[in-house]
């Protein structure tokens, strides 16, 4: 059975506010809107070979994770998309002729087979492709990557309990080319195929299968000790950022490029693999691509003015400059996700956790999010309202008509009321609970009285734009008593120091957490929680758990009924697993308009195998094309 496919609706140029988020992603299961894709590159020139492309990551944004089985704390979507360059994904949402599906030219895996009443899932490989030493990419290799994830699931940032791989009765290796996955049940295909054979790897089990270095490559990994052994071993060198542009273990790739830097601060460079064996369409056209990262927005910003990256971003912030970009050669266009942006609330924390654990809490700091005015204002229309797990936008069948109304509007009274009809009193501007206990009217259990409703926040930094929401949202909160720290960190710092964490753990006393300047999660084809809202999931950051909330996620990986995710949806939406928050775009793109083959994937993956340069166009400053074949200097 093929996989559900998403199609991108037209993209919109103009960069009016309410275009900034109208990516079209609509899951084809019989209805359909204005498909199709409208190349936003500009026409004419001749395409040439070779050349270098610089891309701007995001602000304070540093990639630090090789390993294609990455560990919590180290899921941001900037190590995913370098990993899947060097590492040909099994399945990926792959962008083909306007639409999202989960195989194509880019994957290993061909179209998935269903049998056995939903209950096995056969996955054929793609022939003929090899790693860059020669040897050829097998089933073996999947089998490589089953094992290591089983027996160290608990160090897997992308494990949630019962699913890949507890839900996997037996791993099949067929032939060559043909893995077959046994299931502990019947599942929906849709969901299994886009959120959990996804996340399947080849990893070359020639070179890694070692539990120490330089001993014996083996078999090691089909045996549990034999498993954690080697995985510790790669998870050592992946902690190891300073080697990675040295270390052996990187060099054995199958992608369409091989690693050529890496440095301490995040600068990623990649050549094309001259040995990449895998489809024609997929080879590069580049010699090379950087990927630059930036501190702040602003520092970007002035860089781009200066021409020193060919693919940047402006912050919402500085859209009255887009005419200027335009008239020295660049394109401007939005790059929407696919995606919900969040704050976390860590519920066992050894400060706030007994405030966060309290729903009416809860939906008193919702109903002080002005999300309406946080777009209009600080995002400069380039964001769109969170209303719950399933993206508002763009509309799909996912989203249920109660979904895409907001239970918690912006009203200071009502979060006052919800206070003050549990115990509390606004002292000295700060509320206090005055009336201790578990009762209907009380403050709730572990409330003790006259506890101040203090709590802190880890947010991201780099972002004037996000600077402004936390500055905000600390005002709202202020006007019913709510007293609010901001602590901002780079990144890496916020998602390192928000793993889920006991009250005893030491570091576990952060109440709220923000890594949403670009999205704060992007979804696979499905829009399913497992991973997010289920208990023990690896990227439930908060430790949310509700009873209902995993029967309901269940529910959606069980029945393909459209039913099933709108129960989950909407039941998460008024429990509040996370304060909704607004959803930006990704970025403001600006591209040199000789850069060509550019598509914005809305899972926020990049393809710049497909890029390539033009000449006798138009590029920055009004010069012809730039860049000439072969390796020529920017």
């Amino acid at each position: 059975m093929r996989s559900r496919r998403n199609r991108p609706g037209k993209r919109r140029r103009a960069l009016i506010p309410a275009a900034l988020a109208a990516l079209g992603l609509l899951a084809v299961t019989g209805c359909t809107q204005d498909g199709g894709r409208i190349d936003m590159a500009p026409t004419g020139g001749t395409p040439v070979e070779g050349g270098t492309a610089t891309m701007a990551l995001p602000p304070a944004a540093t990639p630090n994770w090789i390993f294609p089985i990455g560990a919590p704390g180290y899921g941001a979507s900037y190590n995913y998309g370098i990993q899947s360059l060097l590492f040909m994904p099994v399945y990926d949402a792959v962008q083909e002729k306007g639409e999202l599906t989960t195989n194509g030219p880019s994957t290993l895996g061909l179209a998935p087979k269903w049998s056995d009443g939903n209950r096995t899932v056969t996955v054929p490989l793609r022939e003929g492709v090899t790693w860059s030493d020669g040897k050829p990419v097998t089933a073996r290799d999947i089998e490589f990557w089953f094992h290591l994830v089983k027996a160290n699931k608990a160090d897997w940032g992308s494990y949630s309990v019962g699913t890949m791989p507890d839900n996997v009765k037996r791993f099949e290796t067929v032939d060559d080319h043909t893995v077959r996955l046994h299931l502990d049940r019947a599942y929906n295909p849709d969901w299994f195929t886009a959120n959990q054979l996804y996340l399947m790897r080849a990893l070359p089990q020639h070179a890694w299968d070692a539990k120490k270095d330089g001993g014996p490559v083996g078999d090691w990994d089909r045996t549990t000790a034999g498993a954690k052994a080697v995985f510790a071993r790669l998870t050592q060198h992946a902690k190891s950022l300073g080697r990675y542009g040295s270390d052996p273990l990187w060099k054995t790739v199958d992608g369409p490029w091989k690693l050529a830097g890496w440095t301490d601060g995040g600068q990623v460079t990649l050549a094309r693999n001259e040995k990449y064996t895998g489809p024609a369409s997929e080879r590069p056209h580049l010699d090379k691509v950087v990927f630059k990262p930036f501190t702040t927005a602003d520092s970007e910003y002035n860089v781009l003015r200066s021409g020193g990256v060919d693919y940047g971003y402006i912050p919402p912030s500085v859209m009255a400059q887009k005419d200027t970009f335009e008239g020295r050669g660049y394109r401007v266009d939005p790059w929407e996700g696919w995606a919900a942006t969040y704050i976390v609330y860590n519920f066992n924390s050894s400060a706030g956790g007994p405030f966060m654990d309290q729903l009416y809490v809860r939906q008193a700091m919702q109903h002080l999010v002005d999300q309406k005015a946080m777009t209009d204002v600080v995002w400069q229309g380039s964001a769109t309202e969170t209303l719950g797990p399933v993206p508002v936008t763009p509309k799909t069948q996912y989203l249920s008509p109660q979904m895409a109304k907001n239970p918690y509007p912006y009203s200071v009274s009502a979060a006052k009321k919800l206070l003050t009809d549990h115990g509390w009193r606004i002292q000295d501007g700060t509320a206090r609970c005055v009336r201790p206990g578990t009762g209907a009217d009380e403050c709730g259990k572990d409330v003790k009285r006259n506890s101040p409703l203090k709590l802190t926040l880890l947010s991201q930094s780099g972002s004037t734009e996000t600077t402004n929401m936390m500055q905000e949202l600390k005002s709202s909160l202020s006007l019913a008593g709510i007293d609010l720290t901001i602590r901002q960190q780079p990144l890496n710092s916020v998602l390192g120091n928000s793993v889920p964490c006991t009250k005893k753990d030491p570091g576990c006393d952060w109440d709220m957490s923000f890594f949403g300047t670009a999205g704060s999660w992007y979804y696979p084809l499905n829009p399913s929680g497992e991973q997010l809202f289920s208990t023990g999931a690896s990227a439930n950051f908060g430790n949310y758990s509700d009873k209902k909330a995993d029967q309901l996620i269940r529910a959606v990986q069980y029945s393909p009924d459209d039913a099933a995710v709108h129960a989950y949806g909407e039941y998460l939406q008024k429990q509040l697993p996370v304060m909704w928050m607004p959803n930006p775009a990704y970025q403001v793109s600006v591209i040199r308009n000789d850069l060509r083959g550019v598509e914005q994937n809305p899972t926020v993956t990049f393809a710049p195998q497909h890029w390539y340069y033009v000449k006798d166009a138009k590029g920055p400053k009004g010069t012809p094309g730039a860049h000439t074949p072969k390796g020529a200097a920017q």
